[in-house]
């Protein structure tokens, strides 16, 4: 394993979480849940039949020493958790639980809702459209949060930041064309996030092609308005814009550039880009050009937390989100 993810896994350790697995019929999700056990991050919840599980997980020579189960196929386990949510929560009926839990990851997000588990990954067999749909209609957002959105970590070599080599990029796997509401919720989200992940102190730099009115343009209005929603919602968080790039990071440049005193400028150390477009290939430059390694992207956003898993993903990257989640999920218990 890498710093990064032993770090990590390190971190998780102090405080483990229990987590649902939903795709339990997977070899890497079984190895992934397997590693989880054995190296104390968290407890372990796979959803399915315990025969079917066990015998996958022999054949691939998987340990299952510490394994929970939640059979969402028999129905005396789905009609006491349809009992249970219909009486804490008026937004399903108990026909309608009694239904949906059917499926995996339906079942993971009502356990997820009712307590009964701290987190939930998933994504190795469901898109991340499923994921996240499943989680938005039974989870629900955070409050203040408009939309889903997601972080990443990049670990650039050469950069000397205010948290060494790291920085946050937001968001760059979600949201496509964010209004101001979205991008406030992403700066929210996002602040929250490393707080609790990283221990960081968050100094949240809003990007822009414009500082502080260097130039004039709709797209920049959005980014502006949405810095002004932040400070109202959430005014512990330190943010500023609109920032370029340079701006944001460098602090002679932000000594020129920046018209007025900032706690942000010139030592931000989450960058929220002002659309998907840029995120994406911002995130890639860092990547080929400047030999980082990115880390996540960790879905937030969410009232309680949730991962979505690549579906190329190698098992020891899942491991490294899954010990980010049970942080995660450990931090916002309080």
């Amino acid at each position: 394993m890498n710093k990064f993810i032993t770090e990590m896994a390190c971190k998780a350790k102090e405080n483990p979480q229990k987590i649902a697995f939903p795709e339990t019929l997977n070899r890497d999700i079984l190895q992934t849940a397997s590693m989880v056990v054995e190296t104390g991050i968290g407890f372990v919840l796979l959803m399915g039949n315990q025969k079917e599980i066990e015998d996958l997980a022999k054949q691939e020579g998987i340990s299952t020493q510490g394994f929970e189960y939640f059979d969402c196929g028999d129905e005396q386990n789905r009609i006491m958790l349809a009992d249970e949510y219909s009486q804490k929560y008026l937004d399903f009926t108990k026909k309608s639980v009694l239904s949906k839990a059917k499926d995996p990851v339906r079942c993971a997000m009502f356990l997820l809702k009712l307590g009964k588990v701290d987190c939930v990954a998933a994504g190795k067999e469901y898109s991340t459209g499923d994921v996240i749909f499943e989680a938005m209609s039974i989870v629900g957002l955070k409050e203040g949060v408009e939309s889903v959105s997601s972080l990443g970590i990049a670990d650039i070599p050469g950069f000397e930041g205010p948290e060494g080599t790291l920085l946050g990029l937001a968001d760059c796997a979600i949201t496509a064309q964010p209004d101001a509401a979205d991008l406030a919720g992403i700066a929210i989200s996002s602040a929250d996030t490393v707080r609790t992940l990283l221990g960081w102190e968050p100094r949240v730099a809003m990007l822009s092609f414009s500082t502080c009115g260097s130039a004039d343009h709709e797209s920049i209005d959005v980014v502006r308005e949405a810095v002004m929603r932040v400070r109202k919602i959430r005014p512990d968080i330190r943010i500023d814009g609109e920032f370029q790039m340079d701006s944001a990071i460098i602090p002679s440049v932000a000594e020129k550039k920046v018209k007025w005193e900032s706690e942000v400028a010139g030592k931000a150390n989450v960058l929220i880009f002002p659309n998907l477009h840029a995120g994406n290939i911002g995130v890639k430059m860092i990547q080929i050009f400047g030999k980082a390694n990115a880390y996540g992207p960790v879905l937030q956003g969410f009232a309680r937390p949730v991962c979505d898993f690549s579906r190329s993903a190698p098992v020891e990257e899942m491991f490294g989100n899954v010990a980010m989640l049970v942080i995660r999920a450990g931090g916002e218990k309080g």
